[in-house]
Parts: structure tokens; sequence; C-alpha cells
């Protein structure tokens, strides 16, 4: 069983910058590959970021690209999600979560899932 626990949300201005954290007591986390999803209050969930365990290869939503960035720490068994320059539309709660399938922006390939991180952004 692998639980995952995102932090970092909050309040951030247009603009501004935040970085959510995803973390897991397990070391079998760096095993798996980590998305980053998130949902809008009457919105679907949708696909942000990932990242594999092997070779870190980052995979993005248009929306999102060249604007956020997602990293990991092997040594401290934490994946990160870098926020620049966001905007309004990305305010959500996020959530990470882990497989060890290849379909990376699917929410279905994912098994495990962390509670989420509210993130508003005001213009």
């Amino acid at each position: 069983q692998l639980q995952l626990v995102e932090s970092g949300g909050g309040l951030v201005q247009a603009g501004g910058s935040l970085r959510l954290s995803c973390a897991a007591s397990a070391r079998t986390f760096s095993t798996y590959s980590v998305g980053w999803f998130r949902q809008a209050p009457g919105k679907e969930r949708e696909f942000v970021a990932s990242i594999t365990w092997k070779d870190f290869n980052t995979y993005y939503a248009d929306s999102v690209k060249g604007r956020f960035t997602a990293s990991r720490d092997s040594a401290d068994n934490t994946v990160y999600l870098q926020m620049n320059d966001p905007e309004p539309e990305d305010t959500a709660v996020y959530h990470c979560a882990a497989s060890r399938l290849s379909a990376l922006t699917t929410a279905e390939a994912y098994r495990y899932w962390g509670q989420g991180t509210q993130v508003t952004v005001s213009s």
C-alpha cells in the first residue's frame, strides 16, 4: 500500500509562484511514475503533469506547458510541481497519484491517490 500526501497549496496571486509537494513513506515510491491531476468545482478531473520513475521524463497538459514543472527527489521520496505564473483558471484541488503503468496522462492508469491540496489563484 502506498500512501501519498500533498502539501504546499494555498492562495497565490496570478503571476506569482507556488510549489506543491507529494510525499510518500514507502521507499518503493521511487519505482512509481507520478502524475498530478486537478479538479475545479463543477469540472471534470484533468491531467496536469507527470514524471516517470526511471528516466524522470515529464509530460504536461497544453494548458500548463511552459509554466509548470514536475520534478522528483529520490533522496527525500518526494515529487514536486512547481507552478510559475499561475492563472485564476488554475484554481483547483490538486492531487498526486502513483502508477506503474505507461499511460501516464489518464487517471485510470494511477492506482494510488493523495487527498489533494487546494490551490487558489487570485487575479
